[in-house]
């Protein structure tokens, strides 16, 4: 399985020399020069890297290295080459997101290490200017499977480091055993000595903040084979990636990465820089695979009304669904998604008749289907109708035959390698047959939206049903809104099912409707599912439902205009001409906010602002590019500006 030839091989005899005289084996800095990693091997034949900002050391050395059932690459190594690669150049789309044409570019770099057995492991190097990613790479080819037990790689942050940490939870705990789905509370600006709450450590997206610099530590591009990992910590503040609990598996799955030769691990990526670079990256995509799909016709990003969220299980009901295809119909809104039980509580021949009615609207129709098999105790309906390649293409054909858009899928198990095949299988089939996906009750998407553009969000988040279920989660909406903008839904769509303008039965909304209204804009999620109802649209002023009836959830472009996590925010995202800002305050105190907008060329412009009462907004119409919004607690507001056709918006349109 050796693969250096003679002239890597004389390169690497002569690196070794140099190794005999100093631990430092390879450096690689960003193209514009100002992040740089580099690699050492140490006497004891134990890898590590260690990454710089500027004159920040904002990672020290931390080690790297991978263990398989049958070879272990985390000590006793030797040096066998390093080889300089050729500057990565990628342009891509996506059909979600902050962006939806992207550009990347980084130096990349291969370290090629052997071990006592003469085996090669490579680690692939990526540094572009927003932040760091590398990978595992075992070449050569063989029949006999790989089994990957472990990886030792690290991530040592500096001392006084802070954290935003989301714990995981137990596998098999929670309501119906269907933990865990990345449904936790990110503990804020936690010293990085913080002990796990859980036995199962800590999800990615992970932020830390060491002096002015940020890095957001998560994965992507891994393959169907590989588990979805996640990070455990020390009482040193020594974090590593840590594979999932043997529970977290479908039904006779696996849980550890499974494979054939050639092995490749997901990328490890750490985003870095200031608040701003972090929000703006699209690493998470940059090193996702690229997309699978020959066909991406029928994927069309849009709103979607849903009684679910404030009506609950008593309302999936024909009479209730008709008069959320009229509501989405007079919203201008795309789709209506009928949840759980719809089969036992309306019937697929009177689902048939509402994805009729629903076309005649300009409307169309996603349906919701329960995962799981044996691995919960769940028993929402269609229940274990994809297991199973036969069982998808049979439901997916007929859903394709009625004319349904889209399939919620919830309740997934966890992270083992057999439910990351699970994922994509689902994705595939549901492709075949033109089908766009949420996955909820779930993992991170870590960058599958790029490799399957028809998942379309996931929700792998706290969101607004837990508000709905607890007062005390209510009581925190804001804190915990301006803390996924800068973690949860940095990379991927998030599935938060926000914004309600009106009572949520027995909780007190502590937040204004301007607050509510700012969450489309902040949160990125192809489909994006609103909760409020027709009785509650009813009530809201013209310009509120006019913005509503135009708001998108695909955009052109992002900014960072301030903020700080969990304290407050405010973003501006482009479509076409037009610019969308949001801001919110979590803080406890009012704050002002100084806002430019000189950047958006606007010829007119129109701010949303809360009233003297939660549920009122106000409307004035601005003629000056800068402002002073005094923003109250758990408020938040609303600029649209409307820009004449200009190079700067009709570029991306035409990338």
């Amino acid at each position: 399985m050796r693969f250096v030839n003679r002239i890597g091989l004389l390169f690497a005899a002569l690196v070794i020399t140099t190794v005999a005289q100093a631990t430092e084996i390879a450096t690689i800095r960003s193209p514009d020069q100002q992040l740089t990693v580099l690699v050492d091997l140490d006497e004891q034949g134990q890898l590590s890297y260690q990454v710089r900002s500027r004159s920040d050391k904002v990672i020290e050395p931390s080690l790297l290295g991978i263990t398989l059932n049958n070879t272990d690459f985390t000590k006793r190594l030797s040096l066998a080459a390093v080889l300089k690669q050729p500057t990565v150049n990628d342009s891509y789309q996506l059909f979600t997101g902050k962006q939806q044409f992207v550009d990347y570019r980084a130096n990349s770099l291969v370290v090629s290490v052997t071990n006592q057995q003469d085996q090669i492991l490579n680690i692939r190097f990526q540094v572009s200017n927003d932040g760091v990613a590398f990978r595992y790479e075992l070449a050569g080819e063989t029949t006999d499977t790989r089994v990957v037990m472990s990886e030792q790689t690290g991530f040592n942050f500096p001392d006084k480091t802070l954290a935003w940490l989301q714990p995981k939870a137990e596998a098999q705990t929670g309501w119906m055993n269907t933990n865990p789905s990345y449904e936790e509370e990110y503990l804020q600006a936690a010293p990085v000595t913080t002990a796990a709450i859980t036995n199962n450590g800590w999800v990615y997206p992970a932020l830390f903040k060491h002096n002015e610099q940020y890095i957001l530590v998560s994965e992507a591009g891994g393959p169907d084979y590989y588990s979805g990992t996640n990070l455990s910590n020390n009482s040193q503040g020594q974090f590593k990636v840590r594979f999932p609990d043997q529970r977290e598996v479908v039904t006779s799955g696996g849980y550890l990465p499974e494979h054939t030769l050639p092995l490749l691990s997901p990328w490890r990526i750490l985003a870095i820089g200031s608040l701003k670079t972090i929000t703006e990256s699209t690493l998470g995509t940059d090193l996702a695979r690229v997309n699978q799909l020959k066909n991406t016709d029928f994927i069309k990003p849009g709103i979607a009304a849903w009684s679910w969220g404030l009506l609950k299980d008593d309302f999936t009901t024909f009479p209730v669904q008709k008069q959320f295809i009229e509501y989405a119909a007079d919203m201008h809104w795309q789709y209506v998604l009928i949840d759980a039980d719809w089969d036992q509580k309306i019937g697929w021949d009177k689902i048939q008749q509402l994805a009729t009615y629903a076309k005649q609207k300009n409307v169309d129709l996603w349906v919701w289907y329960n995962s799981s098999g044996a691995w919960n105790n769940t028993v929402y309906s269609p229940k274990s109708a994809l297991l199973t390649d036969a069982d998808r293409i049979k439901h997916f054909a007929k859903l394709q035959a009625m004319g349904i858009k889209g399939i919620k899928v919830d309740f997934f198990p966890g992270d083992g390698s057999s439910v990351m095949a699970y994922y994509e299988a689902i994705l595939q089939d549901a492709a075949a047959h033109q089908l766009m996906v949420n996955f909820h009750g779930t993992t991170l998407p870590r960058g599958l939206q790029r490799t399957y553009p028809n998942l379309m969000t996931s929700e792998a988040v706290k969101g607004f049903e837990m508000i709905s279920f607890f007062q005390a989660f209510a009581d925190k909406e804001a804190q915990h809104a301006a803390t996924l903008v800068f973690t949860r839904n940095v990379f991927d769509p998030m599935d938060f099912t926000p914004m309600v303008l009106g009572d949520i039965p027995t909780i007190e909304r502590k937040t204004s409707n301007a607050f509510q209204l700012a969450l489309p804009i902040l949160f990125t999620s192809g489909v994006q599912h609103l909760v409020t109802t027709p009785e509650q649209m009813a009530k809201v002023s013209a310009p509120v439902k006019t913005y509503l009836q135009s708001l998108p959830t695909v955009w052109d472009e992002t900014r960072l205009l301030q903020g700080s996590p969990g304290e407050h925010v405010v973003m501006a995202r482009r479509r076409g001409c037009n610019w969308y800002i949001a801001g919110i305050n979590a803080e406890d105190n009012t704050i002002t906010l100084d806002i430019d907008l000189s950047f958006s060329h606007f010829s007119s412009a129109q701010l949303l602002s809360a009233g003297k009462k939660l549920t009122e907004v106000e409307t004035q119409q601005l003629d000056s590019k800068q402002l002073s919004i005094k923003l109250n607690p758990n408020s938040g507001f609303v600029i649209i500006t409307k820009g004449d056709n200009n190079n700067e918006c009709t570029t991306s349109l035409a990338h």
